[in-house]
């Protein structure tokens, strides 16, 4: 999975089921420009990412237009949970304008509208259906 470019819209906890969520707009394929072209296209959807049983969350973000756009998704630091049953690690975005981090066992991503071709690497904020968590397999 390629994480380069991608828009975080918005971060939720939901303590009850040890989750942290991301509402981010996902780019699937950059789509070089044809010969009579100048700019890349890119197929795009939004999707919700839940990180399951989450913990030691920082975010660390200065951006003075609001906008949080990721460079780079870093999987690192695996680790035993205290029950030793399962393997955690360290989830890093590093992002243009920061980093946010946690660790979690693993994420489940869910794509909640099929892929669009657009010309931008994010929508607009009423293309994508305002901020959404919804965690609900869409068939593509």
């Amino acid at each position: 999975m390629g994480w380069h470019d991608a828009s975080i819209w918005s971060m939720v906890s939901n303590a009850e089921q040890f989750e942290y969520l991301f509402d981010i707009d996902y780019i699937f394929k950059w789509v070089v420009p044809k010969e009579n072209e100048t700019y890349f296209k890119f197929w795009v959807a939004p999707v919700t990412m839940v990180f399951e049983s989450a913990f030691d969350v920082k975010i660390d973000i200065e951006s003075q237009q609001g906008l949080i756009e990721v460079a780079e998704l870093h999987m690192e630091y695996p680790e035993l949970t205290p029950n030793g049953k399962f393997t955690s690690h360290s989830y890093r975005f590093e992002c243009q304008e920061g980093e946010i981090s946690l660790k979690a066992t693993g994420f489940k991503m869910y794509v909640r509208q099929k892929p669009k071709l657009i010309q931008g690497q994010s929508f607009e904020l009423e293309e994508r259906g305002g901020i959404n968590f919804e965690c609900v397999l869409n068939a593509l």
